[in-house]
């Protein structure tokens, strides 16, 4: 559904790059996660593969469209929900979604069905310019849907909402996909990608340091510790060992020979962790 070839974008046409030398491929029905700190290069490869940035250098085609002569049938087949939220703050919540779905040629979805399904039922008649943040966004994330995109662009969707929306969100994306919908995923938010990416890209100053599952990761750069529990002398104590070490497997088994276990549990390195270790930045 994506193919980028050697992608250079620079804001002031010199060699001052934010996107540099850029290459990946994203299958139909993968979740594909961009991941990085601000700046990093996410939201302009973003601009460049929806059409609001122009091709520059490279070679890139989205749902089989050549991004150097877009064609509006593109348009048809993606959607877009931004970070910052862009609707029209004068219409209510439904006229947002109506009017929007008169820009495509294919058939759309019912706005009162998407502003339900993101939990603003019984807001659609409401001037989005009374919305919080939170409901600005939800309403950006459900117009994105409106076309019934088979490749779903998602600018940081759970950014500024609450747990229990954010799991909504989290649950619909993950329906939308096993209905075969690609989902091109850009956040610094690791664990939701941990959580929904099939692979993942990291990108920091514009360079792709790595591409690979979040499994594959956790097995090639996470160290295998576990963390044990145990009543002794009438306290809990809490030790970590590795299970590779060969003292720390033997004091394990001593532990378990000789205490009472409470609790043990194994400990895998989070999808954070390792983007540190591998590109040495933070994701501030």
């Amino acid at each position: 559904m994506i193919k980028v070839e050697g992608l250079y974008h620079s804001y002031s046409n010199d060699e001052n790059y934010a996107v540099k030398d850029v290459s990946f491929e994203v299958p139909k029905g993968e979740v594909f996660g961009f991941l990085g700190p601000s700046g990093a290069g996410k939201s302009t490869t973003q601009g460049v593969l929806t059409g609001l940035l122009k091709l520059q250098k490279g070679n890139v085609s989205v749902a089989g469209y050549d991004v150097k002569h877009i064609k509006n049938e593109m348009f048809n087949r993606i959607g877009m929900s931004f970070e910052q939220s862009n609707v029209y703050s004068k219409m209510t919540a439904k006229e947002n979604l109506s009017f929007y779905s008169k820009l495509f040629d294919v058939e759309t979805r019912d706005p009162l069905e998407l502003i339900n399904i993101v939990g603003l039922g019984g807001k659609e008649n409401i001037k989005t310019g009374e919305f919080s943040k939170g409901m600005k966004h939800r309403l950006t994330f459900a117009r994105s849907m409106i076309n019934n995109p088979e490749l779903w662009f998602l600018d940081e969707p759970t950014t500024g909402l609450d747990p229990a929306i954010a799991a909504i969100i989290k649950d619909i994306i993950k329906e939308q996909n096993d209905k075969g919908v690609t989902v091109f995923l850009t956040t610094h938010n690791m664990y939701i990608a941990d959580e929904l990416c099939d692979r993942v890209a990291f990108i920091v100053d514009g360079e792709i340091s790595l591409i690979d599952s979040p499994k594959n990761l956790k097995l090639q750069y996470g160290e295998k510790m576990v963390d044990v529990e145990y009543a002794s002398d009438g306290k809990a104590k809490k030790e970590t060992f590795s299970t590779v070490v060969q003292k720390d497997k033997d004091r394990i088994k001593q532990i378990i020979d000789d205490y009472e276990i409470l609790t043990m549990h194994t400990k895998e390195a989070t999808l954070e962790e390792i983007f540190i270790k591998v590109t040495g930045r933070g994701l501030a």
